[in-house]
């Protein structure tokens, strides 16, 4: 009984785990956003690639 209430007192990880969800989170709503702006975001590049591509000379 003395481990089970050592346990439930120690904080140890719980710093970690809480960074880890932290993270998780962000990593989730990226997906989304980058879903949800799937079409914009293509735009965005193709329209970035174009100008970049327009600056490299061609020989």
């Amino acid at each position: 009984m003395k481990i089970l209430k050592r346990l439930l007192k120690e904080e140890e990880g719980q710093g970690m785990t809480e960074y880890g969800l932290i993270v998780g989170l962000v990593v989730i709503m990226g997906a989304a956003v980058s879903l949800l702006f799937k079409t914009e975001l293509e735009g965005l590049f193709t329209r970035i690639n174009t100008k970049i591509a327009a600056l490299i000379p061609t020989t």
